[in-house]
């Protein structure tokens, strides 16, 4: 990546930028960059930040390394790469963030950002990053210093009013209590003479009337007052001339000495306001001579408040400058200065006179107009389409990629009314009131992410997708709407065949089992389901002999010819769909009675053994088919139904092949044995039939044994061992989990404590909880009974629970893992991938350890796919402070995979097998 390269998420780069898809709005939306600003992207597929040059000068002032600005860059925008993966395309985001540059300096930073992507979601993040230093401490050093003199007014022990023509609008509670009033009530709108003793009014008026201007203050001068009940006393009184809400007034201060050193205070607030602001602030004399200079006016022209006091604005400023041609034109001017050091700024003036001269407010508007032309140069290097609409319908300005999208030049399309465009959707096409640019100006909502057909005027078709909003939401009164495009006809023509990929089975072209569950589950909902649905599961026989004599090439052409008599032999409505192998299925919801699904079952039956010419030889297949029907009422679902099908398929060759099977006596014995299988589960607690193997667990960088997993096993007295896949769920289903995870964590925290401390080994042991023991009331106080007992430290001990049990109730779940916590244990999330949660949902979480489910490792050494999943997967945990465990590692290759993808630890058959204690550790007495 080169460090002066945008890699826009979705586009190229080739070391400028090249555009990309910016989202529902100009990039203009987000910021502008600038001298002290930078453009940022950060693509969340392969997690590279890139950005513009400038971004080395607002992080470290040019010193930083392309390693090091990345880095730094990194650190600022983690809550937004590592939080905004799950949020929706266009989605707006906003934070400042501090850091030090390398001089020590503290400096600020506001990063803006949005989403960007596709239908199929978000890919990526665009960015601006200004330094806002001077913004974030002149606005604090504002606000501080309003408060401040806010509260130093209301709480001055010195009575203060403000009158406007006469009438008092504000008084603070030491005026109240000097007036005898009990509130502000009983003085607002009365007129201030009402509270002057006659004697004092006719120095009193003289006094106001002497002062003309904004600022202007009497002479302290004594005052005779009068109270509410009419009593006088006398004060030390200022009038100063003020505003009140826009409005001029008279503000008085009655006080003594203090209130003297307050009205001091005030002026030096006003002084440092001056001081502060972010405009330059200069004040002349009528001749042009300057007798004012604010320190930013020093940062704008260069000049110090030493050198330029004195001296001549317009030689100051680097151009002619008359304050009285300022205020001819309006007051407000905007034109062009220099710095002293030669270089150009954009000024924007704006004049006021004084009775001895004038006040410039000289803003410096140079970043933001370099900003509006790099504005226009992105928008012109856009590949996206942008054309703006007028209020009138008309189009005022499109980028070349809207023209080229149209297949219309600049000059041709610019004052063309929207409405002659031709777009459809899948209605066919759009009347000119549902235009989206027309509905936007009407109901001013901006239409977002349309898929649309835009007829070019050469006669061809293309697919964009289209976001309309108005131009400036923010003015009620503008009604001009910006449309942003993008030309999606290769990408939806590569979506279509991936789709129709993702679902059909390439070889024979059926529905391939994503789609035949789909549409079964979809048979089976709804208001308008059938009476009833019949799936029928069907296996070739004899047709691992052709594979396996004749090569995978005859077998190719017998399973697609058997495909094809599939499809003929059933109605239009029905499904019919392949596996895998030689499994093929079909659905049908047109026949309820059962001798006509024994009739459908012949039929294909029959249309299978006909003879299959395949390389001038004669094949003959037959199949056995299991059938599975489901009533309207019937609550399983599409994979039950798959699956009892299946078992009915294996009755059927069990029976003797060539034959169907329906599912109803498999079922009836299956549940007997589960029964059976869940009695003998009791007991076998009884009669401790279950042990405790252990799996090592390795640090995958120093090749040591790290910690170990309780595996649990069962030694059944007739049926020899039972796989864990069979009894576990057997306990999950009843209330026998509970029992035997207690046993198992007593067992295995005593046995483990036990070989820690007869081998001095730093063993960490990991239990596995299921989904029902974090409903267990029980389960916390029994593992803290457990650590007690055995004498097993807590941080030794990790409770792994699966992925789908933490989402199931995902604050239930963290109510416990929290209260685990507590204890000092470690908490793991088991076989992450397998269902459906994100980085963002587990943080939520207080998890320490992720382990990637065995199926994402298995072809890690042969698949590129597979090891770019696997290290996104430690990367994001990794962002979160999560320790990374991979699952099923089989043979040295995939070691080597996970450790160069910086895997922490793993374990599988290649590190060590299950196994008990005194066979892993050696027998100790």
């Amino acid at each position: 990546m080169e460090a002066d390269a945008l890699a826009v998420p979705g586009a190229g780069n080739s070391g400028r930028p090249t555009g990309a898809p910016l989202g529902n709005e100009p990039l203009g939306d987000l910021g502008l960059a600038g001298d002290d600003a930078a453009i940022w992207s950060y693509d969340f597929e392969s997690e590279k930040l890139s950005w513009l040059p400038g971004l080395e000068n607002l992080l470290g002032g040019g010193v930083l390394t392309e390693a090091e600005t990345e880095s730094r860059l990194a650190d600022l925008v983690a809550p937004l790469t590592s939080g905004t993966r799950t949020s929706p395309p266009w989605r707006e985001f906003e934070l400042e963030q501090s850091f030090r540059n390398p001089a020590g300096e503290l400096r600020w930073v506001r990063l803006r950002a949005r989403t960007i992507g596709d239908d199929n979601g978000s890919t990526g993040l665009l960015g601006i990053a200004t330094d806002v230093t001077d913004v974030h401490e002149n606005r604090q050093a504002l606000e501080d210093l309003t408060d401040r003199y806010r509260l130093l007014v209301e709480l001055s022990p010195d009575a203060v009013c403000v009158h406007e023509a006469g009438i008092v609008t504000y008084v603070n509670r030491a005026a109240v209590s000097a007036l005898g009033a009990s509130s502000t009530a009983e003085l607002i709108g009365r007129p201030i003479m009402d509270f002057v003793a006659e004697e004092s009014l006719p120095a009193l008026l003289d006094r106001i009337a002497s002062l003309h201007r904004q600022g202007a203050s009497t002479d302290p001068a004594d005052t005779v007052m009068l109270r509410l009940d009419g009593t006088k006393y006398l004060v030390q009184s200022i009038s100063v001339r003020t505003t009140w809400e826009g409005r001029p007034a008279f503000q008085v201060i009655m006080r003594d000495i203090s209130a003297q050193k307050a009205a001091e205070a005030t002026l030096r607030y006003q002084a440092a306001l001056i001081s502060h602001v972010s405009d330059a602030i200069i004040a002349t004399n009528g001749t042009g001579m300057v007798t004012s200079w604010n320190p930013a006016a020093e940062n704008v022209y260069g000049w110090t408040a030493g050198e330029a006091i004195g001296g001549t604005v317009s030689d100051l400023v680097g151009a002619a400058l008359d304050p009285e041609t300022v205020l001819r034109r309006g007051g407000v001017l905007r034109t062009t200065h220099r710095h002293r050091n030669g270089s150009t700024l954009a000024i924007r003036i704006s004049a006021a006179e004084m009775a001895d001269g004038f006040v410039l407010v000289c803003a410096d508007e140079t970043a933001r107009r370099r900003a509006e032309q790099h504005y226009s140069t992105v928008v012109a290097s856009l590949d996206e389409g942008v054309v703006v609409v007028g209020p009138g319908g008309l189009i005022e300005s499109a980028n070349p990629a809207a023209c080229r999208i149209i297949g219309i030049d600049h000059d041709d399309l610019i004052g063309v009314p929207c409405v002659t465009l031709e777009l459809f959707d899948e209605q066919g096409r759009i009347p000119p009131a549902r235009i989206p640019s027309v509905v936007t100006r009407r109901t001013r909502v901006t239409q977002t992410g349309l898929v649309l057909r835009l007829r070019r005027p050469d006669g061809g078709d293309v697919w964009i997708s289209l976001t309309s909003r108005l131009l400036t939401p923010e003015d009620p009164s503008a009604m001009a709407v910006v449309t942003s495009f993008t030309d999606i006809t290769e990408r939806r023509a590569i979506g279509e065949r991936l789709a129709h990929e993702a679902t059909h089975d390439p070889l024979t072209e059926l529905a391939n089992r994503t789609l035949v569950l789909d549409s079964l589950a979809e048979a089976l909902s709804g208001a308008g389901r059938a009476e009833l649905t019949t799936l029928l599961f069907i296996d070739l026989d004899k047709f691992k002999v052709i594979n396996d004599s004749l090569g995978h090439s005859v077998g190719d052409k017998v399973l697609r010819i058997a495909g094809e008599r599939l499809r003929r032999g059933i109605g239009e409505s029905d499904l019919v769909g392949r596996l895998g192998g030689d499994e093929f299925v079909v659905v049908t919801a047109e026949i309820t009675e059962p001798d006509e699904i024994k009739a459908l079952a012949e039929h294909l039956r029959e249309a299978l053994t006909e003879p299959i010419t395949v390389n001038g030889r004669q094949l003959h297949i037959d199949a056995s088919i299991g059938i599975v029907t489901a009533a309207n009422d019937d609550t399983r679902t599409a994979e039950d139904l798959l699956r009892d099908a299946d078992v009915a398929m294996y009755q059927a060759k069990t029976l003797g092949r060539a034959r169907y099977e329906f599912f109803d006596v498999e079922l009836r014995e299956r549940m007997q044995r589960r029964l059976r299988m869940e009695q003998d589960l009791r007991d076998a607690l009884q009669n401790e039939e279950l042990w405790t193997a252990y799996q090592p667990v390795v640090d995958i960088e120093s090749g040591e044994m790290v910690a170990v997993e309780a595996l649990l096993r069962w030694k059944h007295p007739a049926h020899g061992t039972i796989s864990p896949a069979e009894f576990i769920p057997l306990a999950e289903e009843s209330d026998l989990i509970n029992l035997i995870g207690k046993h198992v964590l007593r067992t295995t925290t005593r046995e483990i404590a036990r070989r820690r401390d007869q081998l001095g080994i730093d063993l960490n042991l990991k239990v596995n909880l299921s989904a029902r023991q974090l409903d267990d009331p029980h389960l916390v106080p029994t593992v803290q009974d457990a650590l007690r007992t055995t004498g097993l430290p807590p941080h030794a001990l990790t409770l792994e629970v699966t992925e789908s049990a933490l989402m199931r109730d995902q604050a239930a779940a963290a109510e416990v893992l929290a209260s685990l916590r507590d204890l000092g244990v470690s908490l793991a999330i088991d076989d992450f991938g397998t269902g459906y949660s994100s980085l963002a949902q587990l943080q939520r979480l207080p998890l320490d350890t992720l382990k990637i489910d065995r199926t994402f490792v298995t072809g890690i050494a042969e698949s590129r796919d597979a090891a770019a999943i696997v290290k996104s997967i430690i990367a994001m945990a990794h962002a979160v402070d999560l320790i990374v465990v991979a699952e099923g590692v089989e043979d040295e290759e995939q070691l080597a995979v996970l450790r160069e993808l910086r895997c922490d630890q793993a374990q599988g058959f290649h590190l060590g097998r299950p196994a008990p204690p005194d066979e892993l550790f050696g027998a100790v007495e």
